[in-house]
């Protein structure tokens, strides 16, 4: 199977094209590398055999370490581009993961998540019709939750009441996806991802910040006054229900799915704080804030539709998986300093 990965050098698109590679498949990623750490992104593609000294716009570039990986540098709003790509490539299946993330940023600057998360998405959903992908995966988040107050949140739940740009940008990808999906029957499956973390981490998530903090003894900023908890799901447990969701396909008859991927345990901040002093060897410093403008109280996944649709059921408890995070953190920390 040939699959397309946008975000490709992205924490969760690495971890994907590591996997599917793996098992076989070919492997076509696609990055513009203009994340939140530039530095950790190249580590990554330099794991995934592409260095970065040889990226040029557009130009497909071979893995040193893998055989039927390639990867080309470009921007998803680039639709010329993008529409050139697929009709040279025929990709079978699309995993879309690219996107600009983050909910403070999003509320500083919401015309690029427009242009990346909106405009790009369009780009995607175009390209897939038009070149007859069989099946679009894409990135969607917890975040689309917003206001709701019934928890553990499943997807037949209201999504109507989002608290930033970055969770609108994501609940308009679903509501582009479905009128895809009715008017043109395009095959189109939303991941609504819950708080992901394990090692390559994204920088701006609390594990990586936390973490960071503690070894550098600076004072974490815990908002809310610590009253906050998060569905923290590890990387492998996410990567293993998309490659789960490829595999099991989706029906002409219901070409529109959704699915919380979340560990369906939420973890108080204060807890999260209190392992990794534990792995780290560390008390943290921290200082309470309020709860800031975007922000969720707490977040939940009810995973029961994907527990009967794939068998789905998290591997990596939070302790064991904040364990290897920590792990990675200090061998990336050292490396860092030399």
């Amino acid at each position: 199977m040939k699959i397309l990965i946008t975000g490709v050098a992205g924490f969760i698109g690495f971890h994907l094209a590591k996997a599917l590679l793996e098992r076989g498949d070919e492997v076509i990623g696609l990055d513009n590398m203009s994340g939140n750490d530039i530095n950790l992104m190249q580590i990554r593609l330099s794991k995934m055999g592409i260095s970065a000294y040889s990226l040029k716009y557009g130009i497909m570039l071979r893995s040193h370490n893998y055989g039927r990986y390639r990867f080309t540098l470009q921007d998803i709003t680039d639709r010329t581009a993008l529409e050139y790509l697929f009709a040279q490539e025929g990709f079978d299946l699309v995993c879309h993961l690219a996107a600009k993330t983050g909910v403070r940023r999003s509320l500083e600057c919401p015309d690029e998540f427009i242009r990346s998360n909106v405009e790009g998405f369009v780009h995607i959903l175009e390209c897939c019709c038009r070149f007859r992908v069989q099946h679009l995966l894409y990135a969607s988040s917890s975040s689309v939750y917003g206001t709701n107050t019934v928890q553990p949140y499943a997807v037949c739940h209201p999504t109507e009441n989002p608290v930033s740009m970055y969770a609108a940008t994501k609940k308009m990808n679903e509501l582009m996806a479905h009128t895809y999906s009715h008017l043109f029957r395009l095959p189109t499956t939303g991941l609504r991802f819950f708080s992901v973390y394990g090692p390559y981490g994204r920088p701006d998530m609390a594990p990586f910040l936390f973490t960071k903090a503690i070894t550098e003894e600076v004072d974490i900023k815990v908002y809310n006054n610590g009253n906050m908890s998060r569905d923290f799901t590890y990387v492998d447990d996410i990567v293993r229900s998309i490659v789960l969701l490829i595999d099991a396909g989706i029906t002409p008859e219901n070409p529109y799915q959704l699915y919380n991927i979340g560990c369906g345990q939420p973890t108080g901040l204060l807890d999260l704080i209190s392992i990794l002093e534990k792995y780290l060897g560390k008390v943290a410093k921290k200082q309470f804030y309020p709860l800031q403008d975007g922000d969720m109280i707490s977040t939940f996944a009810d995973v029961s539709s994907l527990v009967e649709k794939i068998s789905y059921h998290p591997q990596t408890s939070l302790d064991e998986g904040i364990r290897k995070f920590v792990e990675w953190y200090l061998c990336y920390q050292l490396n860092n300093k030399k």
